[in-house]
Formats: structure tokens, C-alpha cells, sequence
């Protein structure tokens, strides 16, 4: 009885040993783990068993990225070759060296990823015609590769997900070769063969030659990314007037053949978002967008020829000192000269909410005069960021602002370190606007040695029936996407000295206040 016993019990741990426990698992399940899996590891599992091989057709995201099949040592020999670069021209003959043999390594690695990848694909694609197997369906589609000899199977790829698979997120970047200058084409007939009846709503291209996109007519966001610089300024017009159910474009770090300006004029356009980020256009003209409500010019240079856009409400500009603007009356201006508030503000009656970031040393902005003033700027205006304000600036500027726009209730300011000399200070007449809708006021580099510091706070405070104001040493305005923001800061200790001289100076004059007024430092 005992040895029967025991026979029956090294019986069933044989059984255990043997099973597949993995396998027994449920299809939901297994398809969890396959999820946390990137998918060239994902279909990988196809050799397992025939069960696995029809369980990746069930993923609905794909994300094929060369990046990941690069080793350790591909990483360490870019950053390397970086930091050989940023030294510039010292010790010039071992930089030249070094160089020499890390690129053609760098390349290799590169190279062989992308050959890599590209079995990976090919398998992927041959998978396909699995008996039995239900029809793949893909929502969303990631696919990141070099650009070598090798890329026939990409074509293939994302026009296999758009005809077959109803892929309605794609995102096709191309990088080149280390230190090689290249694009990706597509063949003639474009993306794929049926645009017409694809799903297509989301589309990211990166470093590739613009094919047509008119006739998708389900597309509704498109993001142009390192697009070269001999694309022609009639492809990206085209864009706007041809793909007239576009709501959100971004177009960034593009490039325009030629000097020719890049005119938007789309009265039929649906576009809703603009980004424009470090591209590098002679100018773009907005002329007509008449859907447009949230516009980022990014170190862009983005023109208003007109009030042709009611719908405008969100505007993110960051510009530095030497980029160009065109007022409503057509004439040039150049930013490292002074002009007035109104030349770029005209435009944009109806905004409400403002994130403007100037870089540079020298202010380029005079108080406009009391003509200008006759009718507020920006009387819509309800939340305003002003970072990036160099020190040696007279920071008292953003007041030019502040005058512009009664029914402000949010105003942030972010005053930047600047070893460059003090420049002018502004010379003010009184205000004669009250801010009765004044709610916050936060400055972050907040100095209370700064005489000019000084003055714009007491003037906030003199204007507004604000009862708490914040003033902070350290801190900086945090984007939190390209509409909105949230100033972070770092508790300062002040000494008690400090916060009585920096009370004492704001709240001189404080019986001209009729209201309590709580001061914050940090």
C-alpha cells in the first residue's frame, strides 16, 4: 500500500513537470503578458506552440522602435563622440582620431539594427497567413527605423496596416545614419493604396518626403517632424487648404526650400491647434484660419496679417531677440529694435489665455502711447505667464502687459538670472485702469535688492484689490503641455533682516492701498 502510494504521487509530479502551465491560461490572460512584452518579443512567441502563434495577431498596438535593438555599447560611443564634439578644437589631432574610428563603429551598430529590424518585419509581415486565423486588427502602429537600402519593408508595412488592418494611430519616424543627410521616400502611390477607405485619424511622420495626404479623409491630427529642408513651401499649404478635416497640426523642427514665406490662407481650413516648433521658414503668415483657437509659435517665426481668426483664444509665444513680426498695417519690424505693444497684440482681441517667453540680454518693447490705449489690446485676456524675463531687463515691463488686459485674474511671473548690464529703465506715467479681477500674482526670482522689482509689485498691488501676493527666490514656470502651466518653486530661507527691508520698500506708500495686503516669501 505504502509503495503504491508512493508510486502514484512521483506519477503526478512527472505529469507537473511536463505541463505547460503557461499554455493552460487563459487567451486574456496571456494576452496581458504579451502587452508588457515590445513586440518584437511579442511575436516572438509564435515558435512556442501554434496556440502562441495566433495570440500576437490579437495585440492592438504595435511598436516596432530600432532604437531598441541597440546594444549598451552603441549608447556609450554616442555619448562619447558628443562629449569629443563639445570640446570643440582641443587637442585637435587625438579629437580627429578618435573620431575616425568611432563613427564608421557607431554606423555599424546602426546598420546592423536596422538589418535586424528589418527581418523582424519581414517575418511579422509573412506571419500573416496563419489557417484559421482571424483577420488582424491594429489600432495603433509605432515604427521607428534608420534609414539605409532596407527600407522596402517599412512601405510595406504601413501600407499593409492601413489597407488590412484599420490602423487608425500611425507613427513612421526615420533616422538617419550617423552624420548622414537623408529622407525616407514613399512610393508613388503614397501611404498606402485605398486612402479613401482607410481609418486613418492620427498621423506622426518623421524625416520623410511629404507624401499626399488629401485623401484621408478621416484624418483629424497630423505631426510633421524634421521634414528637409527641400520640401517646398507649396507642400505644407497644401496641407492646410487640402486636408480641410485637419483639427490639430504640428509642425516641427521643419524646413522650407528656398526664401519663399510660407502664406497660410485657409478660410475652409478646421484647424483648431497649431504648433509651430524651431522650424526653420523664412516667415509663416497666417492670413485665414477662421477655426483656429490655440496657436504655439516656438522660436518660429509666425506673422498675423489680419483679424481673420474669431475662434482665437490660447496663445504660447516664445520668441528671442532678432526674430521678425508683421503689424496688421503691413509694415516690417525688427525685434532688436524698439517698438510697441500693439504691433503683435493687434491681432488678437479675443484671447484669454497668454504664455509669452522673451530670451535675450537687451529689452526690445517701449509702453505704448496713449493713443494705442484708447481701447484694451487684450480685453478678453483672463490667465498670463511672463518668464524667461532676463534680470538686467527693467522687469517692471510685464506691466506693459498687465495694461492691456482689464479682466486679467491670473498673472505669473518668472524673472531669469542674467549676468549681461542692467539696461534702461522704463519710465511710467500713472495707470489709470483698476485690475478688480485680480486674483493671483506670483513672481518666482523674486529679488528684494532690485529697485525695478520693487516698483512692479507695488504697482500690481497698488492696481488690484489683491489680499495675498507671492514672491519667490527660487523657482521657474513649468510648461504642463503647450497650454498651460504651473510655476515650481524652492523654499528660500529668508533672514528677518531680509523680509523687513523687502516689506518696508513694497509697502512704502501703502497708505495710498485701501486694502490688507498679505505678503509671501519663499
Amino acid at each position: 500500500m505504502a509503495r503504491s502510494g508512493t508510486n502514484r504521487i512521483l506519477h503526478r509530479r512527472k505529469q507537473a513537470a511536463g505541463d505547460d502551465r503557461m499554455s493552460a491560461l487563459p487567451d486574456d490572460l496571456l494576452l496581458v503578458v504579451l502587452r508588457r512584452l515590445d513586440t518584437r518579443a511579442a511575436v516572438g512567441t509564435a515558435l512556442l506552440s501554434r496556440r502562441w502563434a495566433r495570440l500576437h495577431r490579437q495585440l492592438p498596438v504595435l511598436d516596432l522602435r530600432v532604437s531598441n535593438m541597440l546594444p549598451p555599447r552603441y549608447h556609450r560611443l554616442v555619448l562619447l563622440h558628443r562629449d569629443i564634439d563639445r570640446k570643440g578644437s582641443h587637442c585637435l589631432y587625438r579629437r580627429h582620431a578618435i573620431q575616425l574610428d568611432l563613427v564608421p563603429n557607431i554606423r555599424r551598430f546602426e546598420r546592423r539594427a536596422m538589418r535586424a529590424l528589418t527581418r523582424s518585419v519581414e517575418r511579422f509581415l509573412d506571419s500573416g497567413g496563419v489557417l484559421g486565423a482571424r483577420p488582424r486588427s491594429v489600432s495603433r502602429l509605432r515604427v521607428e527605423f534608420f534609414l539605409t537600402r532596407n527600407t522596402c519593408c517599412i512601405n510595406r508595412l504601413i501600407a499593409k496596416s492601413i489597407d488590412d488592418w484599420g490602423v487608425s494611430d500611425l507613427e513612421a519616424v526615420a533616422k538617419p545614419i550617423h552624420y548622414e543627410r537623408s529622407v525616407h521616400t514613399f512610393p508613388s502611390h503614397g501611404l498606402c493604396q485605398e486612402p479613401r477607405a482607410s481609418c486613418l485619424r492620427s498621423l506622426k511622420l518623421g524625416c520623410c518626403v511629404l507624401p499626399p495626404l488629401h485623401e484621408f479623409s478621416a484624418l483629424t491630427m497630423l505631426v510633421l517632424q524634421d521634414l528637409p529642408m527641400s520640401t517646398p513651401a507649396a507642400a505644407y499649404e497644401g496641407v492646410f487648404t487640402s486636408c480641410r478635416q485637419l483639427q490639430v497640426l504640428h509642425l516641427k523642427s521643419c524646413a522650407c526650400s528656398g526664401i519663399s514665406d510660407l502664406v497660410v490662407d485657409a478660410p475652409s481650413s478646421e484647424i483648431k491647434e497649431l504648433v509651430v516648433d524651431k522650424c526653420a521658414f523664412s516667415y509663416m503668415w497666417l492670413r485665414a484660419l477662421p477655426n483656429l483657437e490655440s496657436l504655439a509659435s516656438l522660436d518660429t517665426r509666425v506673422l498675423f496679417e489680419s483679424a481673420s481668426f474669431p475662434c482665437f483664444r490660447r496663445w504660447n509665444l516664445t520668441k528671442g531677440v532678432g526674430a521678425f513680426i508683421r503689424s496688421a498695417e503691413g509694415l516690417w519690424q525688427y525685434m532688436g529694435r524698439r517698438h510697441e505693444l500693439g504691433w503683435f497684440l493687434g491681432c488678437t482681441p479675443d484671447i484669454t489665455n497668454l504664455a509669452v517667453r522673451f530670451t535675450g540680454p537687451q529689452r526690445w518693447i517701449i509702453p505704448p502711447n496713449s493713443s494705442s490705449l484708447s481701447s484694451p489690446l487684450l480685453p478678453k485676456l483672463r490667465k498670463l505667464l511672463v518668464a524667461d524675463v532676463p534680470s538686467s531687463w527693467d522687469v517692471s515691463w510685464p506691466r506693459l502687459l498687465l495694461e492691456t488686459a482689464p479682466s486679467l485674474e491670473t498673472l505669473h511671473i518668472h524673472i531669469a538670472p542674467c549676468k549681461e548690464k542692467p539696461g534702461d529703465k522704463i519710465s511710467w506715467k500713472r495707470s489709470r485702469l483698476w485690475h478688480h479681477c485680480l486674483k493671483e500674482f506670483v513672481v518666482a526670482g523674486f529679488e528684494g535688492t532690485d529697485e525695478r522689482q520693487i516698483c512692479l509689485v507695488r504697482f500690481v498691488i497698488g492696481v488690484s484689490r489683491l489680499h495675498r501676493v507671492a514672491l519667490f527666490k527660487k523657482g521657474q514656470a513649468q510648461d504642463k503641455g503647450h497650454w498651460d502651466w504651473e510655476i515650481v518653486t524652492e523654499q528660500h530661507s529668508w533672514t528677518n533682516e531680509e523680509k523687513d527691508a523687502t516689506l518696508e520698500q513694497i509697502m512704502d506708500g501703502v497708505s495710498f492701498f485701501n486694502h490688507p495686503v498679505e505678503l509671501v516669501l519663499g
